[in-house]
């Protein structure tokens, strides 16, 4: 879950970002990237499902969560499917807390006053952005990446769980930087960094962002729809979070309906005649991983 639903559309480039990647102007290009993985196992299951059956094209993998090993040996064993890294420096999860990856007393800037991750309440978002220090955020952030290499998985971006663009212009410019080291793209998706990026002449999506947990629960299917024969020209995303919608999700999670009603939409089957009507291009960060590494190479 992202702090903001939709980004403003004030990026308006010459040349778009959909151009950038080799595609003609009118071309029609989604990402449908499912967030949260390897969170629980009703979410991984789900996410699996989501993109061999459904219409997902992606994902990014919690690494620190409590069923990222499960996660990773579904990754494993799929090495076709493209991934990215979603760094984390909340919990949301009362009844399931989560520990950064770097010892705690070398990170202790991102801790609560409990020495816990902050939850991603305005509050905890604002006392977390106040107190969190550069380098023991790129503690984590290394720590949370090389969790993934040292697996020998190969992931294609990086992006953020409940802070959008890091929440931090510096935190942004680190995470830009480690993609750049590590070879990967970053989601960017607020107006003011699609700006800094599109300068650069790195692609990034030329039209509102769309994260799930914005939509209402209500008629949902029928707004997916809608938003499918609406999609504009250019590179657009969606930032999805299907989940089976178990008992056990039920108990471990207030979103699990948003989580169901979108696992129900991406794997249903007018989900796919849709995109076939429409002429839409599903596409995932493989493209805009590669375009990435070959302009911010060390």
């Amino acid at each position: 879950m992202d702090a903001d639903a939709l980004s403003p559309s004030v990026v308006t480039p010459s040349v778009q970002s959909s151009e950038l990647l080799g595609f003609p102007p009118n071309a029609r290009l989604l990402i449908v990237n499912c967030d949260d993985f390897g969170m629980y196992p009703a979410i991984n299951t789900a996410v699996v499902e989501s993109i061999e059956q459904g219409i997902a094209s992606s994902c990014s993998l919690m690494t620190l969560c409590p069923s990222a090993p499960h996660a990773m040996q579904l990754l494993s064993r799929r090495p076709e499917m493209a991934f990215g890294i979603h760094l984390t420096l909340v919990c949301e999860m009362s009844r399931s807390r989560w520990t950064p990856i770097t010892a705690r007393e070398k990170v202790p800037s991102l801790l609560d006053e409990e020495g816990e991750l902050f939850a991603p309440t305005p509050a905890g978002r604002a006392a977390l952005l106040g107190q969190a220090r550069l380098d023991e955020v790129e503690l984590e952030f290394r720590a949370q990446i090389n969790a993934v290499t040292d697996r020998g998985l190969t992931p294609t971006h990086l992006d953020f769980h409940c802070l959008a663009d890091g929440g931090r212009d510096d935190i942004l410019d680190l995470t830009v930087g480690l993609a750049a080291e590590y070879g990967l793209a970053v989601r960017v998706w607020l107006a003011p960094g699609r700006r800094t990026v599109r300068k650069r002449g790195l692609p990034v999506v030329d039209n509102d962002f769309l994260d799930s947990f914005s939509l209402d629960i209500e008629g949902k299917a029928t707004r997916y729809e809608q938003l499918l024969r609406d999609l504009p020209a250019g590179l657009n995303e969606w930032a999805v979070h299907p989940s089976l919608g178990s008992q056990e999700s039920q108990v471990v999670d207030d979103g699990w309906l948003v989580r169901r009603t979108d696992y129900e939409f991406l794997t249903s089957p007018k989900a796919h005649e849709v995109l076939r009507q429409e002429g839409i291009v599903v596409i995932d960060y493989r493209a805009i991983q590669q375009a990435w590494s070959q302009n911010t190479a060390p």
